[in-house]
């Protein structure tokens, strides 16, 4: 019995090994316990103040009456840089820009500064803002976990998707991927009910301080 009890004991501390090296695999199931939100989809999206590259507050209130699309960055992500590279999210927001759709970007990143995300954007020259949030405390808000993680928000301030860019966490399924967001603002701006409200999301963790 003893030899029995050291044995299991073993076999608990690999796997203990094993769980905590894959939950720092980049992969389509990221998550971290850092992130302890609550933003339901239906329900009033949360506030927030923010500084934008330039150093300029932001706030969701600024939007009123517009359709709102929150893409968490992090530059250093692979993800991310799949999709700047496809000008995934710029496409998007010049898509929608002239119908009453606002794109906004938001690191939550523990290391990025205004820096990062100034140059970000020009590396990519990106059409929208791109928000510090290296506190972690709108992230957390929105139980975002995940790099990209995207809502989007109707012009009543109520949270209609969250989740994730599309379907195609490897990049490999070309003319067939299903863009949940393109979908959700199409339907959105035709006045019409988002038919998928929330999907998976994927990515990279989002790089909370302390997580």
């Amino acid at each position: 019995m003893k030899r029995f009890s050291v044995l299991a004991a073993m076999l608990v501390a690999v796997a203990g090994i094993g769980c905590a090296n894959s939950s720092a695999t980049v992969s389509d199931s990221a998550t971290t316990t850092a992130a302890v939100g609550n933003a339901t989809t239906g329900a009033a999206a949360p506030a927030f103040s923010l500084e934008d590259q330039s150093g300029n507050k932001v706030s969701l209130s600024d939007f009123a009456g517009k359709v709102v699309v929150l893409e968490w960055i992090n530059p250093d992500c692979p993800f991310v840089v799949r999709h700047a590279k496809a000008n995934t999210m710029k496409t998007l927001a010049e898509k929608y820009a002239g119908k009453n759709v606002v794109w906004v970007g938001i690191n939550s990143s523990h290391y990025a500064n205004k820096d990062t995300n100034a140059k970000w954007i020009a590396a990519n020259g990106l059409p929208y803002v791109v928000l510090d949030d290296h506190d972690g405390t709108v992230g957390r808000a929105y139980n975002a976990k995940t790099t990209p993680h995207m809502y989007i928000i109707d012009p009543s301030g109520a949270l209609v998707y969250q989740g994730g860019i599309d379907d195609d966490p490897q990049g490999s399924k070309g003319a067939s991927t299903v863009n949940y967001v393109d979908k959700a603002l199409e339907e959105i701006t035709s006045g019409k009910a988002v038919s998928m409200p929330q999907t998976k999301p994927y990515g990279c963790s989002v790089k909370y301080k302390g997580a």
